[in-house]
């Protein structure tokens, strides 16, 4: 361990992290921490053992994200030593022939999959020598994604001297399902799991206090009248599409994509059967419809409001039937009418009301206090940050992708009509880190990976049934200072539902890693024992 330490620059790693790396540098490990307690640290140690050890052969470290792979290129450069090794990143803004020419010098090379994929796929490389693969993220290697190809090629590669290979995955929140995480420690090769949360004896004394609170608000009576309108348009396209014999089991999200799937699928075969191309127009309605009845229960009346306008514009422009035969719905129109009546009266979802009193009220009594507030959409971000910026002491900017959409991120709230590129949202968590701006307004993209600095409070606006997600939002606060996650829940809505169900998720998910641990344990023992008697 000291021949590692004495490379480190301006840091000084806990013990939990150096006994992780003992273990990493003896088998392939999946590292899962909580966010924000030293993942990267890790994966910097162990790089420091595999050059020592491997001198001539190569690191490659992957992200999900360009942003994320820089992140890890900037935190190496500042806590190793200048000529230690030569450090590269990569991306696809740099021609391919150079990304060779920039391989064969690296000692440490920092890029996306997608880009390492596409270069083994064109032959540019091979992974042959690389000594110490690490995937960041790793939760997705799952399926086909080139996380995945890349560790396949990796160890297909390396079978010939698997001495000097390993494989490092790291993740905050592996997933729930035992199966998943099973997938990924097979895809990545793992043989051991190395898990820590925040109640870990060897954890626990590093993290600051996290206070958790729920607030549960009623559901107006004028919004159930809109739900109720659009709730029988859903149930009417459901049954329909039960009677036509294309949907089975219980009624959700996921169930209606399947069977959409499914009718899609055989109209593109050939299938010209009328009751198909009833089903899809029924299938497309309950969807949009879904959407809308996820919008009143848990968002904003300006939300609803505009993805009303979006399918208005829609059939103006005859792009779907569906859309053209839901508008001229009675009901449909009705709801429609509803919202701008209750709009026109300056009411909003209690949701909204509750986040700008409960904002005022904690910057009120710390000035200095940073928040993120997280929604899942949009146009409820939009809204968030402009009702936000109305409150004194109070500047609030959107944080989110790059894609083109109606934003506001100034405090005179002028809205403009693109996304954030890459720069942008770079430039937004460097002025949130100064100080620059007190609330951070932000979809799911602030929830993985981004440096983004140590905040004092994080709203959910709305329950995630995702415990990755959960864990992830969750994981932005109480690290080196006391944190708060508060959560906004209104009653008798899938508030209430996305909730539990995120909650008993991540209680299955550390019961899976640990079962999968012990079985990884048990393996080893049986193997040992049966060395042992057949050398008797």
């Amino acid at each position: 361990m000291d021949n590692i330490l004495k490379f480190l620059l301006n840091i000084q790693p806990r013990d939990y992290q150096k006994e992780i790396v003992k273990k990493c540098i003896e088998k392939n490990c999946l590292v899962v921490l909580p966010t924000g307690i030293g993942k990267t640290l890790i994966a910097l140690m162990l790089a420091i053992d595999r050059l020592q050890k491997f001198p001539t052969e190569k690191i490659l470290f992957l992200a999900p994200t360009r942003p994320l792979a820089q992140q890890h290129f900037t935190y190496f450069q500042e806590h190793l030593p200048e000529l230690f090794a030569q450090m590269d990143l990569f991306t696809g803004q740099v021609e391919a022939n150079k990304r060779k020419a920039l391989w064969e010098r690296a000692d440490i090379v920092f890029s996306t999959p997608q880009c390492i994929a596409n270069d083994i796929k064109e032959k540019l490389y091979d992974l042959s020598q690389v000594s110490l693969l690490i995937e960041d993220e790793a939760h997705r290697c799952v399926k086909n994604y080139s996380y995945t190809y890349v560790a396949k090629k990796y160890i297909e590669q390396k079978e010939n001297n698997k001495e000097n290979s390993r494989i490092l995955g790291l993740t905050a929140s592996p997933g729930t399902n035992k199966e998943a995480i099973k997938t990924i420690c097979k895809n990545l090769s793992i043989e051991e799991v190395e898990i820590r949360t925040r109640e870990s004896e060897d954890v626990k004394d590093y993290l600051q206090e996290l206070e958790i609170n729920v607030i549960k608000l009623e559901f107006p009576k004028e919004f159930a009248e809109i739900r109720n309108l659009l709730k029988k348009i859903y149930d009417k396209k459901t049954e329909e599409l039960k009677s036509r014999h294309l949907l089975f089991g219980p009624i959700n999200k996921v169930t209606l994509l399947e069977a959409q799937g499914r009718i899609m699928h055989s109209l593109a075969t050939g299938n010209k059967n009328f009751n198909l191309f009833a089903g899809a127009s029924a299938a497309a309605q309950a969807l949009k419809i879904g959407h809308a009845l996820e919008l009143i229960e848990t968002q904003t009346l300006y939300a609803l409001d505009n993805y009303f306008q979006t399918l208005f514009e829609q059939a103006r422009k005859s792009q779907s039937k569906a859309v053209k035969n839901l508008v001229a719905n009675a009901e449909f129109n009705n709801a429609y009418i509803q919202t701008k009546n209750l709009i026109s009266q300056n009411l909003e979802h209690p949701k909204l009301l509750e986040l700008k009193d409960l904002i005022e009220n904690k910057v009120t009594e710390n000035p200095k206090a940073k928040i993120i507030v997280f929604s899942q959409y949009r146009d409820s971000v939009t809204k968030i940050c402009k009702e936000l910026n109305s409150l004194s002491n109070v500047t609030a900017k959107v944080f989110v992708g790059q894609a083109k959409k109606t934003l506001s991120n100034k405090p005179d709230n002028k809205e403009n009509t693109t996304g954030l590129s890459q720069k942008e949202q770079h430039q937004i968590i460097q002025e949130f880190s100064r100080g620059e701006f007190n609330i951070l307004c932000a979809t799911s993209i602030a929830e993985e990976g981004l440096d983004i600095c140590e905040v004092n409070i994080v709203v959910f606006y709305e329950p995630v049934p995702s415990a990755i997600r959960k864990i992830q939002r969750t994981g932005r606060t109480a690290r080196l200072i006391p944190g708060e996650v508060i959560m906004l829940i209104t009653k008798g809505t899938r508030d209430e539902a996305h909730y539990w169900s995120a909650y008993h998720k991540e209680k299955k998910m550390y019961k899976a890693i640990k079962e999968i641990d012990k079985e990884f344990k048990d393996n080893r023992q049986n193997e040992k024992q049966s060395t042992l008697d057949n050398i008797s």
